[in-house]
């Protein structure tokens, strides 16, 4: 029986942790890519993950590389390529870096792996999800985003620590775009089956969504790095649905053409990930408070598509 295989776009912190998760889940064979600059941390990275098969019960086979051909037949892959956000830097500076870097990836996804689904890690993530999607020319299904996983899992996270209960009886919901621009739900969310609203009052619960929302900032100013291990579990957790054909609802940044209003972008909302990659957008009514907030981060989001469009028109 065929193998599945996940290459895995970049070797840094959040790469090289989506290589680490997905290889110890055994969801197939791992491709760990960099530029040629950096093709020796790749092999090292990969390396060094092989030499924990036999510790701690994994077996698949896991390889650096800087050529994309090493990349051939992928059933997903993840792209985590892009540089972070430096001093100095506006944020049109490095949506006009990350472009360039995502359409080359892109570019050469489409050349050899023209039958994968790809999830985008990359920042901002909805302007590269909206780059992928044009420079590979793949259906909008093949196309998928990841930012809600890692949001709704903060959410979850700080939600069981107020109550001291079980991270796993969380159910929870965020809609929109990442960080400020995240629609919290807290009536969708529930322990257990009961709605959090019956277990802790307000303020604690805008407590946890405001956390959640800058959760990456926490991160970074304990640290002084952008955060890995849960962007990159995120990432695995889509590529898991995608590869066992899971059928979960994730929230995920997927293609809207009419759901919840939205003409035709890249967005936060709840869909059903399997074989297919994006298999249905998930609608649920929103009222006016909720639907308000959705509608001015889906704006954010056409802010960031027409910055793409202008600096570069052959996207549009």
């Amino acid at each position: 029986m065929r193998r599945a295989k996940i290459s895995v776009i970049g070797a840094g912190n959040v790469g090289a942790t989506c290589a680490h998760w997905a290889a110890a889940k055994e969801l197939g064979d791992v491709v760990l890519v960099d530029i040629p600059d950096k093709e020796g941390v790749a092999k090292g990275k990969a390396l060094d993950l092989v030499c924990c098969g036999p510790m701690e019960g994994f077996d698949v086979d896991i390889t650096g590389t800087s050529d994309y051909a090493d990349a051939a037949g992928s059933d997903v892959v993840i792209v985590t390529a892009g540089l972070p956000r430096k001093p100095g830097m506006s944020r049109d500076d490095l949506i006009e870096t990350n472009v360039k870097i995502v359409r080359s990836v892109s570019e050469k996804i489409a050349e050899h792996c023209p039958e994968s689904i790809v999830i985008l890690v990359s920042n901002p993530l909805d302007a590269m999800v909206y780059t992928a999607w044009k420079a590979t020319g793949f259906p909008t299904n093949r196309i998928v985003g990841q930012a809600g996983c890692l949001d709704v899992a903060r959410y979850r996270a700080f939600i069981a620590m107020k109550l001291g209960c079980s991270i796993e009886d969380i159910s929870a919901l965020l809609l929109g775009g990442h960080g400020d621009d995240m629609v919290p739900l807290p009536r969708f969310t529930s322990v257990h089956g009961i709605p959090v609203s019956q277990l802790l009052p307000d303020s604690d619960i805008v407590e946890c969504v405001e956390r959640a929302k800058v959760g990456g900032g926490e991160v970074v100013k304990l640290m002084g790095t952008s955060a890995f291990y849960a962007p990159a579990s995120g990432s695995v957790q889509m590529a898991e649905a995608i590869i066992k054909d899971k059928k979960r609802i994730l929230p995920c940044a997927a293609f809207c053409e009419k759901e919840y209003g939205i003409d035709g972008y890249f967005v936060g909302v709840p869909c059903i990930l399997g074989a297919n990659g994006v298999e249905q957008v998930v609608e649920i009514d929103l009222d006016a408070g909720e639907k308000a907030l959705m509608d001015e981060s889906v704006s954010h989001v056409k802010d960031l598509v027409r910055i793409v469009t202008e600096m570069f028109p052959d996207l549009a």
